[in-house]
């Protein structure tokens, strides 16, 4: 897809259009040569089918860690769009456009990086830093869409994604504007997340952290073992990313532990929580500042979803 390229405009659609409308405008974006596939309700990739789950088959080929799989359904998230007709509308994908919300694509596939802005705040951030590219808009926000690939993150900063190669984005129209090549002050956004150091290397310095205990959780409603064996569970996640990822790992986490509060009187000890959960990211290799980053953006996601 070149930056001059007519990008297929789909047919008005309503705000929840029936699936043929979904199927149509999937198969003009796969004609154009857009990876595509079904998102559910939630704006998320459907779930693994039994073989697949845990991915016990060994994942895609096309996935981090490469895998043998080549099921025809709509697993493994991101890397089961296509543009091949004969997949978009099998007998294994029906189901999936019957209760699909959205289509989305994958940006890397089709040589693009979107710069996802999830606020007003955000918005007006890249009119001041970024060059002007295609925008598309948002339910709360804008994506700016560059020619050219680079790795995804989460929370780059406050209100922003990048999503590229290894990930998907919803698609919301051709948007407007010509589209700009992939500039240095995106690529500079993704903070490399080093391997775990050699021993002997620091780091960051970091300093005694509190730890969550009932004390600073007073108006939580769950049980000191629920958030125990739930916080432990996140921070051996974020510790296992060794390699790569471990930073976007630590938003997720920190976004996840926090929705489980939203129903609590609190306070619930967020603050202790997410210092583990920096600490833990900090752990392996992740710049204390990008890891107090991700996490702050985390549970203010989860804040916001439950606003």
């Amino acid at each position: 897809m070149t930056p001059d390229r007519k990008t297929p405009r789909p047919r008005p659609r309503a705000t929840n259009p029936p699936d043929g409308d979904r199927l149509c405008t999937a198969l003009e974006l796969a004609a154009a040569g857009v990876p595509v596939l079904p998102l559910r309700d939630g704006k998320g990739p459907f779930g693994n089918c039994r073989t697949c789950a845990k991915n016990a088959c060994g994942g895609r080929p096309n996935m981090k860690s490469a895998g043998p799989c080549q099921c025809p359904g709509v697993c493994h998230a991101w890397a089961a769009s296509t543009t091949d007709p004969s997949v978009i509308t099998s007998r294994m994908w029906a189901s999936a456009w019957r209760q699909a919300e959205c289509v989305g694509y994958h940006p890397g596939g089709a040589g693009l990086t979107v710069v996802d802005l999830d606020n007003a705040a955000a918005v007006a951030w890249a009119h001041e830093t970024l060059p002007v590219t295609r925008t598309v808009a948002t339910t709360r926000g804008e994506h700016w869409l560059y020619q050219g690939v680079m790795p995804s993150h989460n929370a780059v900063r406050s209100g922003v994604d990048i999503k590229s190669l290894m990930s998907y984005a919803r698609w919301l129209g051709p948007g407007t504007g010509a589209m700009a090549t992939l500039p240095p002050a995106v690529l500079a956004l993704a903070v490399k997340e080093e391997t775990t150091p050699a021993p002997g290397e620091v780091v960051s310095s970091l300093p005694e952290r509190a730890t969550w205990d009932r004390t600073v959780a007073t108006g939580c409603r769950h049980t000191e073992q629920y958030i125990r064996n739930g916080l432990e569970r996140g921070l051996a996640l974020v510790r296992a990313r060794t390699e790569s990822g471990a930073a976007s790992q630590a938003f997720g986490v920190a976004r996840f532990l926090a929705a489980q509060h939203a129903q609590c009187p609190g306070p619930c000890g967020l603050d202790a929580i997410g210092s583990q959960i920096v600490a833990a990211a900090a752990s392996v290799g992740v710049p204390e500042d990008y890891a107090r980053r991700a996490v702050a953006n985390g549970l203010q996601t989860a804040e916001r979803n439950a606003a």
